[in-house]
C-alpha cells in the first residue's frame, strides 16, 4: 500500500452492495446515475442500511467529515452546496482507495474542528452516540473498512472503523 498509513489492510468496500442486496446488473443506470456525478453521490450518500443482530455495543471509528452551507453547526465560513460537499467527500474516499493515509484524507478534507490532531478519531462510540445514518454505516463496517459517502444531519462522512 501506497501512503504513510499505519492501516497494513486497509479494506474499502461499497455499501451500497452490501445495503442493496448487490451491485446493479451490468450497463444498468440508476436516474441519478444518468442525471450526473453529483446527483448520483447524493443518491448513494443516502443508502438505507439495515440494523444487524450481530453487531457489537461498541466500536472504536474515525472518520472524515465535509460540511455544507446550512448543514448541523456549520460554520458561516462554508459556503459548499450539498452537492459541492458529496464530491468533495467522494474525492477523499477515492484518494483513501489509491492509497493515502487515513490522516492526510482528515487533515486535507475534514472541516471537523481538531480533526487533523486527533486524524478524525470519535474514540469508541455507541449507536446512541452519533446520528442514525451514521451509526447505521459504522456498525456495519468490519475493523479497518471504511464507508463509502455517508451522509448526516452535520455533512457527508468517510468512516474508518478502527475496532
Amino acid at each position: 500500500m501506497q501512503g504513510r498509513s499505519f492501516w497494513p489492510a486497509l479494506v474499502v468496500l461499497p455499501l451500497t452492495a452490501i445495503a442493496c442486496g448487490g451491485a446493479p446488473s451490468p450497463g444498468a443506470q440508476s436516474p441519478a446515475q444518468a442525471a450526473g456525478p453529483a446527483e448520483q453521490c447524493l443518491a448513494d450518500a443516502d443508502v438505507k442500511r439495515e440494523r444487524k443482530a450481530s453487531e457489537p455495543d461498541r466500536i472504536r471509528v474515525k472518520h472524515v467529515l465535509v460540511k455544507y452551507e446550512g448543514a448541523k453547526n456549520a460554520p458561516a465560513t462554508i459556503t459548499r452546496t450539498r452537492a459541492q460537499a458529496c464530491l468533495r467527500a467522494q474525492e477523499a474516499l477515492a484518494k483513501l482507495k489509491d492509497g493515502a493515509s487515513f490522516a492526510d484524507i482528515v487533515a486535507q478534507y475534514s472541516d471537523e474542528s481538531g480533526a487533523a490532531t486527533r486524524e478524525g478519531s470519535l474514540g469508541d462510540i455507541e449507536r446512541a452516540d452519533v446520528a442514525p445514518p451514521f451509526a447505521d454505516a459504522a456498525f456495519e463496517l468490519k475493523v479497518r473498512e471504511a464507508s463509502d459517502v455517508v451522509e448526516s444531519p452535520f455533512g457527508f462522512h468517510v468512516i474508518l472503523r478502527v475496532e
